[in-house]
């Protein structure tokens, strides 16, 4: 089991199951059941199995049904379920078509599986796949195709050659004197790739910074007079202030044109 210190069942997922085996499953399970919300949450942990593994339980708890069952290659365990520990056989799904193939477990099998999975599948070459199938696939595997007279593909020098020696691995479909080479390999997890990519965002964010302490350093000083007191204040002074400092626009503040308004009253009678 992969990464099995980390994997618990409160952290397993639809794609991570898809690392364990039998065994580890019932181990997992067991581990799970000093935890109080274990109960609360069983039916999801089962459904994520499922989604990885054949569950049946086991109803006749005698030795010729089990013996039935470990045949068709289930391994016995049990689940303590709804405070009952109940025995259950348990299988993991295999890959064996196209079909088999989802977004969840493409990332768990190899270049060479898939190969496998393909020539037991095909017929037409990869252009006979469905688009959805092929979106599946090439969201873990780097693929590429060449269609080649039988005689030239395996040419020194050549594309197969350049393939092989950078880790592909290859399916040959016959197509009368032709054939069609398809090369798989496997991507990089995603995982690895958004952690390089933080990486990186995180040294060109300390770059800035440092960058920025660094022009800080080197700017001249400016002095700040904001708050400093205005020269202009200290030069005004109330007692140099005279009559003739100030006007008015009244030439006669005892008539306040009050003559005109009569003139108006008179013309309106």
């Amino acid at each position: 089991m992969r990464n099995e210190k980390n994997i618990t069942l409160k952290t397993l997922t639809k794609s991570s199951v898809w690392d364990l085996q039998e065994n580890d499953v019932f181990r997992l399970w067991e581990a799970a059941e000093k935890d109080n919300d274990l109960k609360d949450n069983q039916r999801r942990y089962l459904d994520i199995i499922r989604s990885a593994f054949e569950i049946e339980p086991v109803k006749i708890d005698r030795t010729e049904v089990l013996d039935k069952l470990i045949d068709r290659g289930f391994k016995i365990g049990t689940f303590r379920i709804d405070d009952k520990n109940e025995k259950y056989a348990i299988k993991k799904r295999p890959i064996m078509r196209v079909t088999d193939l989802t977004y969840e477990n493409i990332g768990h099998i190899t270049a060479t599986k898939l190969i496998e999975v393909l020539e037991r599948n095909f017929g037409g070459g990869w252009d006979s796949l469905s688009q959805s199938i092929k979106d599946i696939i090439e969201s873990g595997f780097d693929i590429s195709t060449t269609t080649l007279p039988k005689d030239r593909l395996k040419k020194p020098g050549g594309l197969y050659e350049k393939k092989l020696a950078d880790d592909y691995e290859v399916l040959v479909v016959p197509k009368g004197t032709w054939v069609e080479a398809i090369f798989a390999k496997e991507k990089p997890k995603q995982e690895k790739i958004r952690m390089k990519f933080m990486d990186d965002d995180m040294d060109r964010d300390e770059d800035l910074l440092d960058r920025d302490d660094d022009e800080d350093e080197d700017a001249p000083e400016i002095e700040d007079h904001y708050n400093d007191p205005d020269e202009d204040e200290d030069a005004f002074d109330d007692d140099k202030l005279t009559e003739e400092s100030y006007r008015t626009t009244f030439e006669d503040p005892e008539n306040l044109g009050l003559d005109d308004a009569e003139d108006v009253a008179d013309d309106d009678y």
